[in-house]
């Protein structure tokens, strides 16, 4: 996530259960991400050992793809809206509505000013509109298949959003001077297409078949991954550094740094390339304007370690740039006009980024150099595109003693998968997991993790099967006793009433005995007297054993059955 942020400390392997904050200690950015990181995981892990890799509720499952009918140019799908869940992420295809707006001014003459009335937006979304799949018709490889058959899918991932592409986070009334707040974390789904010769099936699969076949297909696309190691090695020329850093340290910063190692463009390794950030890819500057090779910027920075210099590499971007995931050449800031807040940069940046304000465009600053694209040993550092090409199994410095490793034979390299790497001056080095040797390990990246479920096989023109899968709710009704269950109450209730009776007899008796031998003379003693309560008492003890007993018999009931016989007794 491009976020200015400290380090990120969530390690699942731990098994922590919750973060404890304690008192008079400092509070740290880590801490708090790190609780919503558990939080989530939590949340998501739930939802995917109950629903399975990709479901939606009964009546409410979202994502139906429909055929979309009417003249139209292009061939189009319907989304329906409702909710769904992919690897426990939920996804929401609803589309929201514009609103209701005051027609008229209360104070005024009660006249609209005559201007028409907006068109009723569609109550669903389109392939062609969908939220974040940006779609362009102009392009072929965005269209729908001309051939069937195909599959429709759904793609989820998370990608990060700060103040600059979403204005409202920050708050006003801290000022223009300060810096932006929290930042947000965004689930990213997309409604894209897959020929059918892709998934090797035959003739009429089955849904079943089709599901099976997306899967391996799916399990392919993420797999694969390289893997990358850092470490921090005393440069050969420390000693002539003159800034005040302990002699031993290896990593030679003067400050705390998070780099962020970023594959910039896919592909196989000496065609992949990579880019480098210290500050995790936080440094944007949102723009105002675009005149040919001239940027106009909202702001140059707040300082001089986050602001923009000549030579610094530049990614053009908007929200449609970063929801695709395709990149572009990088741009060299060739020129800087402080009053004006302009830059000028080493290329006119591609037509399809930045021309339209309402994606906000914004510019992101790297911070690799190309005279650093050198590794040990004499290896040639090699710049395309303003990234660095990908040299597997050597170790590469970035700046200050920080070093990389690319594994070799390490797979397929995919644009936006990165790797943070904290740097600390307290103990000279880079934080980064070893072995008992000290050696650096290597480790899958950090992002970007995509999701996939199919949602609809389409085999002809207004042919589609649905491929979703659905869930109901968990909770049910209490059931009704059975007649096993009702006739075994219905004799404790009669046992119970029984034993009461026999009670009551009883006690009868023997007052009626009491009363009699007082009639009959003083002759009865005391003690006689105390013989004859102590058996009236006898008398009751023991129907209520045999009424407890009875309760609790053998084939009467037991357990609950059991308990609600003697509470009624």
């Amino acid at each position: 996530m491009y976020a200015d942020i400290s380090r990120s400390t969530f390690r699942p392997d731990r098994h922590y259960s919750a973060v404890i904050a304690q008192q008079g200690r400092v509070q740290l950015d880590a801490d708090a991400n790190e609780q919503a990181a558990i939080q989530l995981r939590l949340a998501r892990t739930t939802a995917q050992d109950l629903i399975g890799p990709d479901g939606g509720p009964a009546g409410a499952a979202g994502f139906a793809v429909g055929p979309l009918t009417g003249s139209r140019d292009l061939d189009d799908l319907t989304i329906g809206g409702g909710r769904y869940y992919v690897d426990g992420i939920l996804c929401d295809a609803g589309r929201p509505g514009p609103g209701d707006a005051v027609e008229d001014d209360p104070d005024g003459d009660g006249t609209d000013g005559g201007g028409a009335a907006e068109p009723e937006p569609p109550a669903t979304w389109t392939y062609w509109d969908q939220p974040d799949g940006f779609r362009d018709p102009e392009r072929p490889e965005d269209r729908l298949p001309g051939r069937y058959p195909y599959l429709v899918y759904l793609k989820v991932w998370e990608r990060s959003v700060t103040a600059a592409e979403d204005p409202e986070l920050r708050e006003v009334a801290l000022g223009s001077a300060m810096p932006d707040t929290a930042a947000r974390t965004k689930v990213v789904w997309q409604v894209l297409p897959l020929e059918g010769s892709a998934l090797g099936l035959g003739e009429d699969p089955d849904k079943p078949a089709v599901r099976e076949a997306f899967r391996v297909w799916a399990e392919n696309e993420r797999s694969g991954r390289p893997r990358l190691a850092a470490r921090s090695e005393r440069p050969a020329r420390a000693d002539e550094d003159p800034c005040l850093t302990a002699p031993d340290a290896r990593y030679r910063g003067p400050e705390n740094q998070l780099y962020r190692v970023e594959v910039h463009e896919g592909g196989a390794a000496g065609e992949a390339t990579y880019k480098w950030s210290r500050e995790n890819g936080s440094v944007v500057f949102p723009v105002d304007g675009l005149d040919g090779t001239w940027v106009e910027l909202a702001s140059l920075g707040s300082d001089d370690k986050l602001d923009l210099n000549v030579g610094d590499w530049v990614e053009f971007a908007d929200t449609a740039y970063t929801s695709r995931g395709e990149p572009l050449p990088l741009l060299r800031v060739e020129e800087l006009d402080l009053p004006g807040r302009r830059v000028r940069l080493s290329g006119e940046p591609d037509p399809r980024v930045g021309r339209r304000p309402e994606l906000r465009p914004f510019l992101r600053r790297w911070d690799q150099k190309e005279s650093s694209a050198r590794g040990r040993k004499g290896a040639a550092g090699r710049f395309r595109g303003g990234a660095a090409r990908v040299e597997e199994g050597r170790w590469l410095p970035l700046e200050d003693g920080v070093e990389v490793y690319f594994e070799a034979g390490g797979g397929r390299y995919r644009s936006g998968d990165h790797w943070i790497v904290p740097a600390r001056t307290a103990t000279g080095s880079v934080e980064w997991p070893v072995n008992a040797a000290r050696k650096p390990l290597l480790r899958p990246p950090a992002g970007i993790t995509a999701h996939y479920a199919p949602l609809a096989w389409v085999s002809g023109e207004g042919t589609i099967a649905d491929l979703r899968m659905v869930f109901g709710p968990l909770g049910v009704p209490v059931p009704p006793a059975s007649e096993a269950e009702l006739a075994a109450e219905a004799r404790a209730e009669a046992e119970a009433k029984a034993a009461e009776e026999a009670e009551d007899a009883e006690t009868e008796a023997a007052r009626a005995g009491a009363g009699g031998g007082g009639q009959s003379g003083a002759s009865g003693s005391p003690a006689e007297s105390g013989s004859s309560a102590q058996s009236g008492s006898g008398t009751r003890a023991t129907a209520r054993r045999r009424r407890a007993s009875s309760a609790s018999a053998p084939g009467e009931g037991s357990g609950e059955e059991g308990g609600e016989a003697a509470a009624k007794s």
